[in-house]
């Protein structure tokens, strides 16, 4: 399974209509490269861009999902499109949009943990509540996340129960706690014996310098490809039989004792 994950830089100069013409392009250019494309958190407001929200909020359906769509149609991609600000009602979700090969939507997900600490996103955003899980036929079963998430782990071992065998990890994440970004993706394969595929965003906006350092993660906890800091496209080839043969060589899966259900004792 080839991946690409597309590093954007998020410019504040540059218009939020500008970026989704560019990154829709930069989708297309995958086209015979790619079998799987993954974008950033919030790459066309920015994930700091608190002041934003609101005016940049947009329905599920708004101009990035019809963007995405005819860029995953064109490039014949499954492609996670990273997140928008969804507008439903009064409230506002950081939701992620995954759509498949011909531009349908296979999968929506609204970030369930709210970065902030009672502030920005935390009380700007409603939590969505709702594991999401999308399989790529004859390939690898995604467990899909955003950012803050991969701080709690128990989301990703519910993924793991819900059949995933990789984690695509779309993120905002700040330059001054990069080496969390890359112990939290290596810790999340490991623990869970399942590729990593966390995207962030380059460049800096609402005085957020971002970490860039897209990385890529196989099963056994090794780092298969990184990005630097700036905007760049990180290509990687997955084994999908990697995910069964590091799960059947050591089964540490199969010892779990909290967290699992137990069959009721008559």
């Amino acid at each position: 399974m080839r991946a690409s994950l597309i590093q954007i830089a998020v410019d504040p100069d540059e218009p939020v209509d500008s970026r989704r013409t560019r990154v829709a392009e930069l989708v297309r250019e995958e086209h015979g490269a790619a079998d799987l494309v993954v974008l950033p958190e919030l790459w066309p407001t920015g994930a700091f861009a608190y002041e934003s929200f609101a005016a940049e909020s947009e329905p599920l359906r708004g101009p990035t999902y019809e963007a995405m769509a005819a860029a995953a149609r064109d490039a014949e991609v499954w492609l996670h499109a990273g997140s928008v600000v969804e507008a439903v009602g009064g409230a506002l979700y950081n939701t992620s949009l995954v759509f498949s090969p011909r531009g349908e939507l296979a999968a929506s997900y609204r970030k369930i943990h709210r970065f902030g600490f009672d502030k920005g996103e935390a009380v700007m955003m409603a939590a969505g509540e709702e594991l999401v899980t999308v399989e790529v036929p004859g390939q690898l079963t995604l467990g899909v996340a955003t950012c803050y998430d991969l701080r709690f782990p128990e989301l990703f071992r519910g993924l793991v129960d819900a059949g995933a065998e990789a984690f695509v990890v779309p993120a905002g994440w700040p330059e001054r706690r990069r080496t969390h970004w890359t112990l939290l993706a290596r810790a999340r394969a490991v623990e869970n014996q399942a590729y990593v595929l966390a995207c962030g965003t380059a460049g800096t906006h609402a005085g957020v310098e971002q970490a860039g350092h897209s990385i890529v993660v196989d099963p056994w906890g090794e780092v298969l490809a990184e990005a630097g800091p700036d905007e760049e496209v990180l290509r990687v080839t997955l084994d999908p039989a990697k995910v069964t043969t590091t799960r059947d060589q050591f089964p540490a899966l199969k010892d779990r004792v909290l967290g699992v259900a137990r069959p009721e004792r008559g």
